[in-house]
């Protein structure tokens, strides 16, 4: 049965960082006088990030949420900056680190994945429903507007928000509320194998994996929906 509604993931599924955090953070770091390997950083900030608790608040209020979001970001970029020795030379971290955080509100440090605008339409032309869940942050609805992909969508839930994030069934059930739909009726597309795809079948939707890379892992089976691209989606419905 083809769903009511397609929830999607945002980075990493409709847009990417363009070039690398690493080379970004670097950039930002030079004009403050650092010169720091941007590979270097990259792994730092990769190793940061992950080792950081989900972005989710649960119990924040509302007039709190924007310092929340902005501090949780900041530990992570203090964190990368001192795996590479650099974090005691920005004396001001916080004055460094605030316009950093804002660029990443805008478009130039995103990329969309070229066949997202064409996925998009087709499904939008059988007339499906789109959305979006994110363990992202508050910036995705400027980011989403500076890429010109919001009018796609008709919800953004988003963990900060909703005080949890994937995999947590709850921020599944948060979405499918904005809607007033089933977790049958509805399918969610993400590039994380954890996150999207065993998220939404623990919450009772269908999962596709969108395997971007063509990742090679033992944990899949020949029966999972896997895709490499949105424009792929077409071929899954038709089935």
């Amino acid at each position: 049965m083809r769903p009511q509604i397609i929830f999607f993931d945002a980075v990493g599924t409709l847009f990417g960082v363009r070039g690398s955090v690493g080379q970004i953070y670097g950039q930002f770091a030079q004009a403050a006088g650092l010169d720091i390997d941007a590979q270097d950083l990259d792994r730092a900030f990769i190793q940061s990030f992950k080792a950081a608790p989900r972005a989710a608040f649960s119990g924040a209020s509302s007039k709190d949420l924007a310092t929340l979001e902005y501090q949780w970001w900041q530990a992570i970029a203090h964190q990368s900056f001192s795996k590479v020795g650099a974090a005691s030379e920005l004396s001001d971290f916080d004055k460094f680190f605030r316009p950093l955080f804002d660029y990443f509100a805008q478009a130039d440090p995103w990329v969309v994945y070229p066949e997202v605008s064409q996925g998009l339409s087709q499904l939008k032309a059988l007339g499906i429903e789109l959305a979006i869940i994110s363990n992202f942050d508050s910036r995705l609805h400027a980011v989403l507007e500076a890429l010109e992909l919001s009018q796609w969508f008709t919800s953004v839930t988003i963990s900060t928000h909703v005080g949890s994030a994937k995999p947590e069934p709850s921020i599944f059930e948060s979405a499918l509320a904005k809607h007033g739909y089933s977790p049958q009726d509805a399918w969610h597309v993400g590039d994380s194998w954890s996150e999207d795809y065993e998220g939404a079948i623990a919450a009772g939707l269908k999962g596709i994996w969108l395997n971007r890379r063509e990742d090679s892992n033992s944990f899949t089976q020949p029966t999972i929906p896997e895709i490499h691209d949105l424009a792929a989606l077409s071929s899954i419905l038709d089935a």
